[in-house]
């Protein structure tokens, strides 16, 4: 049987059509061949879902997204997505949106219920969730990062600020010829290092001699401080406190009026009589000198001396 060209050519054009039209649904995660399973879940943000995302349960690929479509006037999405695997899972299963990162996109992966006698059916709707992904959590952690950073540099600024007022213009004429002044100090400080120096080197025989003097000193005090070590101060504290005891003995008599010095202390009537004996004695001496022929008698001849006339000027 033989075909004409016309009819060759429009079944290649079907052919080509239903290629494409195959291909296209195959693209978009619809496999017009298989008998899946069909899910909607309902979201607010698919946080970068997209058609063709693959499906998982428990990290094996069970299906694809086929759609994407926005739900009711309050804008929410429904996602529509094919399971091509019979694995069985209750409608409490939750479609969850997860992963995502810098370059990639999310997926949509269904974390199973086991409810018996409550299996999901194709075209049931499961609950849904939204995992937070890198990006959601880089943003979470830098956040309270970023406030504090914005506090520092605020109060980095505030700082620099009130530096600025400080420092004006007398203030930094200050500082510079403080530090002028502090470069000159170092430098009269570097003379005066190198002038002790050369003062140290020219007298260093006498530095020398002073340091033998005091090592021989050392040496002598050490033989000092032996020789009193040696020496027995305990007989010596003992006669000394026997004399003390001795002194006090002695002076706890003379204050209680006891022997002749203890008399004359505290007897008032054995002093007056020792001034009275006193003044007598000076006044015999005082006559004996004034009248010593009424005392001592010299006669040559034998002559009887005649009578006593007491003189003008004795004393009495």
């Amino acid at each position: 049987m033989k075909f004409s060209k016309e009819v060759k050519t429009g079944l290649l054009a079907l052919v080509a059509i239903l290629l494409l039209i195959f291909g296209y649904s195959f693209l978009k995660g619809r496999n017009l061949l298989d008998n899946d399973r069909t899910f909607y879940a309902v979201y607010d943000n698919v946080e970068g879902l997209a058609p063709s995302s693959s499906v998982t349960i428990n990290g094996l690929e069970v299906g694809k997204v086929v759609a994407i479509d926005f739900f009711g006037r309050e804008g929410k999405l429904l996602v529509t997505f094919k399971v091509s695997n019979d694995f069985a899972f209750s409608k409490q299963s939750v479609a969850q949106i997860y992963g995502g990162g810098l370059i990639g996109g999310k997926s949509l992966a269904i974390l199973p219920e086991y409810e018996q006698g409550n299996m999901a059916q194709s075209g049931d709707t499961l609950p849904s969730n939204v995992e937070e992904g890198i990006m959601e959590l880089v943003n979470e952690r830098l956040t309270p990062l970023q406030k504090k950073v914005e506090s520092a540099i605020t109060d980095a600024d505030s700082v620099l600020t009130a530096v600025v007022d400080v420092l004006d213009k007398d203030t930094r004429r200050n500082l510079r010829v403080a530090v002028a002044d502090i470069s000159t100090m170092a430098s009269e400080f570097k003379n005066a290092s190198q002038e002790l120096n050369g003062l140290i080197s020219k007298n260093s025989p006498k530095l020398d001699r002073t340091f033998s003097n005091l090592d021989e000193m050392s040496g002598n005090f050490n033989k000092l401080s032996d020789s009193l070590a040696r020496l027995e101060l305990s007989p010596m504290i003992e006669k000394l406190e026997n004399a003390i005891t001795d002194f006090e003995t002695v002076a706890s008599r003379l204050e209680k009026g006891e022997g002749t010095a203890g008399k004359l202390l505290k007897d008032e009537k054995m002093y007056d009589n020792l001034e009275g004996a006193t003044r007598q004695l000076e006044q015999l001496l005082q006559d004996i000198k004034l009248n010593p022929k009424r005392y001592i008698h010299f006669s040559v001849f034998g002559k009887r001396p005649g009578p006593y006339a007491p003189p003008l000027d004795s004393l009495r």
